[in-house]
């Protein structure tokens, strides 16, 4: 059995996952934030740390309250992480961007339908949009916590997207899954009017995915 990780080493794997996210292009400067759940609480990317400077020294340990004897400010969104954490117990890691794509589609505050079979992928024949709410705020929190219900993923109106996982490599791969597919999602929409999966296709998608490993809709718990 592997030792637990210590507090150090929870941090540098957030930062590494940080700046994942930048060389991706899915984080721009500081629009985002990663966090891991801990056994007291969540490491999680301090406010105004950058994608692509992120370092461990940009990662704040909470307690379930957002309280910390370090001398760092966490991200403003730490309510978002803390809700998901406490409502959802197969979080252990939860990542958050201002994607190009996600973020157009958000700010439509449409939910994305099951143009693709990979949206399934997410927990539901849809990706939700969150209602709107002020950034930072425990509102917003809420707002995030009701469009995640049976789900590991969701937009936020107006601003973002946000998603969970088992470890931050899951939680990781399915903020750039979401990204591509708002992308394509666009892009079809420019196009034409895109097919929608029927209900007995969605069907069929799901019993694939009970042996698809990562996008089996029973990971979104």
């Amino acid at each position: 059995m592997a030792a637990p990780m210590n507090n150090s080493s929870l941090a540098e794997r957030v930062a590494v996952a940080y700046r994942e996210l930048g060389r991706h292009g899915l984080v721009t400067g500081a629009a985002g934030n990663v966090s891991v759940r801990t056994a007291g609480g969540m490491s999680i990317t301090t406010s105004g740390s950058t994608a692509e400077t992120a370092t461990a020294d940009g990662v704040v340990t909470l307690d379930r309250e957002g309280r910390t004897d370090e001398n760092k400010k966490p991200s403003s969104e730490w309510f978002m992480h803390a809700a998901i954490y406490r409502e959802f117990p197969g979080a252990a890691a939860v990542v958050h961007t201002h994607s190009n794509a996600c973020s157009a589609l958000a700010c439509l505050r449409e939910d994305m339908p099951a143009f693709h079979y990979n949206v399934v992928g997410f927990g539901g024949d849809t990706v939700r949009c969150a209602r709107y709410a002020t950034f930072g705020t425990p509102d917003l929190a809420v707002a995030v916590v009701e469009a995640l219900r049976e789900r590991n993923a969701c937009l936020l109106a107006n601003h973002g997207m946000i998603c969970f996982g088992a470890d931050l490599t899951q939680a990781l791969g399915r903020a750039i899954r979401l990204e591509a597919l708002a992308y394509q999602y666009l892009l079809a929409r420019a196009a034409g009017r895109p097919h929608i999966l029927s209900d007995a296709e969605i069907a069929s998608v799901r019993e694939r995915y009970k042996t698809y490993g990562d996008l089996s809709p029973s990971a979104k718990r």
